[in-house]
């Protein structure tokens, strides 16, 4: 019987890491074939390649190495032999690097990013049974065609979607609409399409975006240092629907006035910002100003596309229709 073939490229995180008695605590140590050789039976879904691009914690992650990767899942998914890849990672920038590589593959093959909570000298180690669930979501015809995907605790979600909401909890990867499947008795099962996807056809990001979360009474000297330091876009995670402490809006002003791009969010874990409120500072006058309203994204994943828009142009009304029309191709 012909079996699928899966190339898993392994970078790190939890899910490689065992505890080094001399500190006391967990670093990665754990190849590709070793974290593999856990995962038991998997030999009779799939043909496994392994590719052992590096070995960090998921806050080592760079763009450097993200580019890099994005080129290697590219060629391996044109391969004939090849049915989806797996990326292993840390968890704490997981969906940032999922969201990446969604925006920046367009491949009807799956791609599945898979990590772990707890390291492999913890008992309940949760690596082995997220990997085998990942192989299943990728050698799955159901996961055709829905882009990048997050496998963890048995649960699909979306990378434009998915965020990490707990430090500790097996199921801390979450989306605001839910998953999009699970994996079930080895057979991954789709609860709802997905609605839109996006790609930025570049290789080039602009590593000069800063994130700026709001909290009460905040005045604008993060914005104008930013500006100073030569920011050329700032995200700017506003209060409820997109608002802003009266302080604040000299700052967005002056960034506007030098040319930076400045996109609102809101810092609340669920819903969009929208042009409510006509106050000082509120939504209204800040898109009247010129900042781009965000929709629903999130500070970090706003950060990814903002920095990947600005890549590929300077163009602002192209930037703009990226955050506001959904399906947007840039």
């Amino acid at each position: 019987m012909h079996k699928p073939k899966v190339c898993i490229i392994f970078t790190g995180g939890t899910i490689s890491m065992t505890v080094d008695d001399t500190i006391g605590a967990a670093i990665p140590t754990l190849s590709g074939e070793q974290i593999l050789s856990m995962v038991s039976n998997i030999d009779k879904l799939a043909d496994i390649e392994v590719v052992n691009f590096c070995e960090i914690p998921g806050p080592h992650m760079t763009f450097n190495k993200l580019l890099e990767l994005k080129n290697l899942i590219k060629q391996t998914l044109d391969r004939q032999d090849i049915t989806g890849v797996i990326v292993t990672h840390g968890t704490d920038t997981l969906e940032e690097t999922a969201y990446f590589l969604d925006l920046t593959i367009r491949h009807h093959k799956p791609v599945v990013v898979v990590g772990a909570m707890r390291n492999s000298s913890e008992l309940g180690y949760d690596g082995s049974s997220n990997l085998a669930a990942a192989v299943c979501t990728a050698i799955s015809p159901k996961a055709i065609d829905k882009g990048v995907l997050v496998v963890l605790n048995n649960e699909v979600n979306i990378a434009s979607e998915v965020t990490k909401t707990n430090t500790l909890s097996l199921n801390t990867f979450q989306s605001p609409y839910g998953p999009l499947g699970i994996i079930d008795t080895n057979d991954l099962i789709v609860y709802r399409d997905i609605a839109f996807r996006q790609h930025i056809d570049t290789n080039t990001v602009e590593r000069r975006v800063d994130l700026i979360k709001t909290v009460l009474d905040m005045d604008d000297r993060f914005i104008r240092l930013s500006v100073d330091a030569g920011a050329k876009g700032i995200i700017v995670e506003a209060m409820g629907r997109g608002n802003l402490p009266l302080k604040m809006l000299e700052g967005v002003k002056y960034a506007l006035s030098k040319g930076v791009v400045v996109v609102i969010v809101s810092r609340c874990s669920s819903g969009r910002v929208f042009e409510s409120y006509g106050y000082a500072g509120g939504g209204k006058e800040l898109s009247d100003l010129g900042a781009i309203m965000g929709g629903e994204m999130r500070g970090p994943k706003a950060r990814i596309k903002l920095m990947l828009g600005l890549g590929k142009t300077q163009d602002i009304e192209e930037i703009k229709k990226l955050f506001s029309e959904e399906s947007y191709v840039l």
